[in-house]
């Protein structure tokens, strides 16, 4: 009985809280990419950054680095997504 009761209150909470239409598409599509891909654009972008800083173009160097870590946090994100679903509603 309270099994069912707090299913209920869960599923009502989902509801509440669910994604919305264009954060679904977006995550139906990256979650068909492999999850390297995110670690192999962060380290290409890191190889890019030091030649860039090799060849004397500071500014362009910084600016590619930068990218490392947003391509890390996709691949997080893109991890999680595959693993337990952006909203729980939609697979009831």
């Amino acid at each position: 009985m309270a099994n069912t009761a707090t299913l209920r209150a869960s599923t009502r909470d989902a509801e509440d809280h669910s994604e919305g239409t264009v954060a679904r598409m977006i995550e139906e599509q990256t979650a068909k990419l492999p999850s390297d891909t995110f670690l192999w654009a962060a380290a290409a972008s890191m190889g890019i950054a030091l030649f860039l800083r090799l060849t004397d173009r500071k500014d362009e160097s910084l600016f590619v680095g930068q990218w490392a870590a947003p391509f890390l946090l996709f691949g997080v994100y893109n991890k999680i997504v595959k693993v337990s679903g952006s909203d729980r509603s939609s697979s009831r």
